[in-house]
């Protein structure tokens, strides 16, 4: 009797949540760079631009098993970015919902990365964003005396996006080095998860609008006086929090992905470009556009979230480790890239 042979899996590089902001970005970015593996996932249909980009686009959810079963009988996956997730403010509303996205979802992810390391026998680079919702600063008094936060810092979020991100950390580092700890053939060396994640503070782009994120009063102001419309902003002047540009974002990812594991001393880290309050982003903005109509209109509670994030973070473990330097500081970010680009997205 013969019997016929099971089909051999296709490479893949797999991107949740590749419909967001961050999606876009990443996906054209390692397109451009030649990969031809990318298997982008999301709870929608993938934009019309980036299906050429992909070798699959599917739409699934990451709370689906079946799917990920799926996934892992069709595919031999060395690389995960795992961007799916429900944002800061969405969470709010709905706490138990952002659960189950963004932790039960990212235990999922996790799993399948484990399956399939134990399968092809390599490790699987598991990419995570995280973000400073993690931070829980305690008041305005505490956030001024600490300065710049080290990822050990002050990790009490009183978000549930942040109280989700902190366990994705922590389970993400399990599954790195204690999986299965006491099963006899507990997976070791190139069988395992290789988790790297990044707190990002505030992304900005020029090229995708804001999506529902407690720091999208940065982009939604810029884009809403490019537009010609008025914009009240939801925090106070002197609220600060840190930011980075989206294309900054987006090669700090790939280069901790692209790092040397033994030049690497943790499994979190922090990274930011620039700082500033929202009143300094208002006067840029006004700079730039001269009839840009922005008020500020503090909304009580996402106020108190921006004001359990601290004003800034050190990021020298990820400078010194695998060399993280953004581009933009404030100016550049301003002048180089947010005002050319928007600029011309809505004169078109």
């Amino acid at each position: 009797m013969t019997t016929t042979p099971a089909p051999s899996r296709h490479a893949g590089t797999l991107i949740t949540g590749a419909n967001g902001e961050f999606g876009h970005g990443l996906i054209r970015t390692l397109y451009d760079a030649g990969r031809r593996d990318l298997v982008a996932l999301d709870v929608h249909e993938i934009d019309a631009s980036l299906r050429p980009m992909c070798r699959d686009a599917i739409v699934g959810d990451i709370t689906d098993a079946a799917l990920l079963s799926r996934l892992h009988a069709n595919y031999e996956i060395h690389s995960i970015f795992h961007l799916a997730a429900l944002l800061s403010t969405r969470s709010e509303f709905n706490p138990e919902a952002a659960h189950e996205v963004n932790v039960v979802g990212t235990v999922n992810l996790l799993k399948l990365a484990a399956d399939q390391a134990a399968s092809h026998g390599h490790p699987v680079r598991f990419m995570f964003p995280s973000s400073i919702a993690v931070y829980g600063m305690g008041g305005l008094e505490a956030k001024a005396r600490a300065g710049a936060v080290r990822e050990d810092q002050c990790l009490e979020p009183t978000t549930m996006y942040g109280c989700n991100k902190l366990a994705c950390e922590h389970l993400g580092r399990y599954y790195a080095r204690h999986y299965r700890q006491l099963a006899k053939d507990r997976p070791r060396g190139a069988g395992r998860v290789d988790f790297r994640c990044i707190r990002f503070p505030g992304v900005i782009s020029a090229f995708t609008l804001p999506s529902g994120g407690t720091s999208d009063y940065a982009p939604e102001m810029i884009h809403a006086a490019a537009k010609s419309e008025a914009y009240a902003c939801f925090v106070r002047e002197d609220a600060r929090i840190p930011f980075i540009t989206m294309p900054d974002a987006i090669e700090a990812l790939l280069k901790l992905h692209d790092a040397d594991a033994k030049a690497l001393t943790r499994t979190v880290y922090n990274i930011t470009a620039f700082a500033p309050s929202a009143g300094e982003i208002a006067a840029i903005v006004r700079r730039h556009f001269g009839k840009a109509e922005i008020t500020f209109q503090p909304d009580v509670e996402r106020q108190g979230i921006v004001d359990s994030w601290p004003a800034d973070v050190d990021d020298s473990a990820a400078r010194q480790d695998w060399g993280f330097h953004p581009r933009h500081d404030l100016n550049a970010a301003f002048e180089e890239y947010l005002i050319p680009n928007i600029r011309a997205k809505y004169a078109t």
